[in-house]
């Protein structure tokens, strides 16, 4: 028996589920449009989708999970569990307007054209706001849409926003955040939930390892007590003697934010050489 999961066909999605999958040990050898593969190291079945095919693919059980955009699976309205945000490929769902217009408030949006591949996901926010708009489905190259006299704004995705600026728009509302998660059929065989567990092991051992960083740090004996004090470490540090008297090596993990935020802290303590070493796989 083997788990059957489903990815983007191409674009980033693809890159990055696949990197995920590599960096937990699955080895993954495909060919040149290849739309199903089996893993040799590991009881699972890769099949390359279009992106907005997947949901379909997961609610009806053809597939065991997927890896998607979380605003796509809002805006599909599949009954499909969420069991795990990765972290990558995120984004926002937001309305933007042309930058030349002052009014930024919601209410520009009452009796607007709004262009969007989200008609849903609009639907329920207009609703949610009690605004009445008139909603122009597009697939693809929303952007342009207001350019042509087709929308007086649009809801899409956003990254960094530069999409957004080259075609003179400008973002006024997020309606939510999104990236990519793990997302599970209701019809896996319960026979499978091991294997699931299995894999679920190696992401998260993954993703913990991204924003964790071992870090090593020459300090003064006398100092020591008052370094581990600083550090938000998960136990205690190890410390490991110099051979220069007086001093010792301490070494810890430490989430890679928390890091900056007690930089200056541990370096009025007395530490000095610190060290900030990648992680390449964390397990609890």
């Amino acid at each position: 028996m083997k788990l059957k999961i489903a990815i983007q066909k191409s674009g980033r999605l693809n890159e990055d589920s696949l990197k995920l999958l590599k960096d937990c040990g699955i080895a993954i050898n495909n060919g040149k449009d290849q739309l199903k593969v089996e893993v040799q190291n590991f009881p699972m079945e890769i099949l390359y989708l279009r992106n907005s095919d997947i949901p379909q693919y997961i609610e009806d059980g053809v597939v065991d999970l997927g890896i998607i955009g979380e605003n796509l699976l809002i805006e599909k309205q599949k009954q499909i569990e969420v069991i795990k945000k990765l972290g990558f490929s995120k984004c926002r769902v937001s309305l933007a307007i042309p930058k030349e217009i002052d009014n930024e408030s919601l209410q520009y949006f009452k009796g607007k054209k709004i262009a969007t591949s989200y008609p849903n996901t609009v639907k329920a926010f207009l609703k949610e706001q009690n605004i009445e708009a008139e909603i122009h489905m597009i697939s693809g190259s929303v952007e342009i849409a207001p350019n042509i006299g087709l929308a007086d704004g649009i809801c899409d995705i956003v990254s960094s926003g530069s999409t957004l600026f080259k075609n003179g728009l400008k973002e006024v509302h997020t309606i939510f955040k999104s990236e990519a998660v793990l997302a599970k059929s209701a019809r896996l065989h319960p026979e499978k939930q091991a294997l699931l567990n299995q894999l679920l092991f190696r992401i998260d051992a993954v993703l913990e390892a991204k924003n964790t960083k071992y870090i090593l740090m020459n300090v003064p004996n006398e100092k020591i007590a008052e370094v581990s004090r600083i550090l938000p470490v998960l136990k205690s540090p190890t410390v490991l003697p110099l051979a220069e008297a007086g001093w010792s090596s301490l070494h810890s993990v430490i989430k890679e934010k928390e890091f900056w935020e007690v930089i200056d802290q541990l370096k009025a303590a007395g530490a000095e050489g610190i060290l900030i070493i990648p992680i390449d796989k964390m397990v609890r």
